[in-house]
């Protein structure tokens, strides 16, 4: 394979990737790998969490005739300087980006059909870039059915918070879901709640995946694993039933990092900080097939 560090204009300082080409002359398909929440690299990792699974499935499509393009969001890895300040930080922010980039993929030479593939919270932004430019088919792995309001609820169920800090946390969710910042956060809310971040959250958490992926029509595929911590399967379903055209693919054992895990949740975590543990055998394939299926 023949990999190459490329960037685009991002503005305030480029946005940098990796595209990997199959050995050889011939036209490939490609599909743009979008990373998923927080400051997740082009390779899958965040700070203290090395797990390379997008660079781990970036390569083995490639290995079997598929180019793959990945990159470092903005504000992440070698595209940090492209930050936005916080205040005017917008999920659609990622979502130009990402149409950015498809942009750059359409104009290699051996490109033919074009995929896009979402892992995690980068499904939604897949799906919202999706609507944007033209594709031939979506891949969304381990990506959530619910707005994002849900499942940060769900999050704040399983912290264990106080009762009256859980209220004070779920009266500021509706406000921010009403398109209102809030001015009085409680200190111990604050990491979550201050006000820089607040526009980001009104302009994320009211989106609806499921509503999002039946506006559009191109072929599309739904992944996800039994042993996701993060995500579920009903999740997946309810992907899945957004309209027709959506194919689903559950995969028995495997995690939200693409790992083949236990039952075992230290074992499961333990994967989030292992390199060495493989990709699961079952990812490439369901995803290749998907690609190479040009009645898709």
């Amino acid at each position: 394979m023949i990999a190459s560090e490329v960037s685009i204009d991002g503005e305030r300082a480029p946005l940098q990737g990796t595209l990997l080409m199959p050995d050889g002359s011939e036209p490939v398909p490609a599909v743009l790998i979008i990373a998923g929440s927080g400051p997740t690299d082009r390779d899958g990792n965040q700070p203290g969490l090395r797990n390379d699974s997008l660079k781990l499935l970036a390569r083995g499509l490639t290995e079997i005739g598929i180019a793959t393009l990945r990159f470092d969001k903005r504000g992440v890895g070698a595209s940090v300087d492209a930050a936005a300040a916080e205040q005017g930080l917008r999920f659609r922010t990622y979502v130009d980006d990402a149409v950015s980039w498809m942009g750059f993929l359409r104009t290699q030479p051996r490109v033919t059909r074009l995929i896009l593939l979402g892992h995690s919270e980068g499904a939604l932004v897949a799906t919202l870039a999706a609507q944007r430019t033209r594709i031939d088919g979506l891949v969304m792995v381990a990506g959530a059915g619910s707005p994002a309001g849900i499942l940060l609820r769900r999050q704040l169920d399983s912290l264990g918070l106080s009762a009256e800090l859980r209220q004070a946390a779920d009266a500021v969710i509706v406000s921010l879901e009403e398109g209102r910042q809030v001015s009085m956060v409680p200190r111990d809310l604050l990491a979550l709640f201050r006000p820089s971040v607040q526009p980001y959250l009104i302009s994320w958490l009211r989106i609806d995946p499921v509503a999002e992926l039946a506006q559009l029509t191109m072929p599309a595929l739904v992944i996800q694993g039994t042993a996701d911590l993060q995500v579920s399967v009903e999740d997946a379903n309810r992907l899945h039933a957004s309209r027709s055209g959506v194919r689903l693919v559950v995969l028995e054992g495997v995690n939200h990092v693409l790992k083949e895990t236990p039952i075992d949740r230290a074992v499961n975590i333990a994967s989030y900080a292992d390199p060495t543990c493989p990709l699961a055998r079952a990812v490439v394939p369901a995803i290749a097939s998907f690609v190479h299926d040009r009645d898709a």
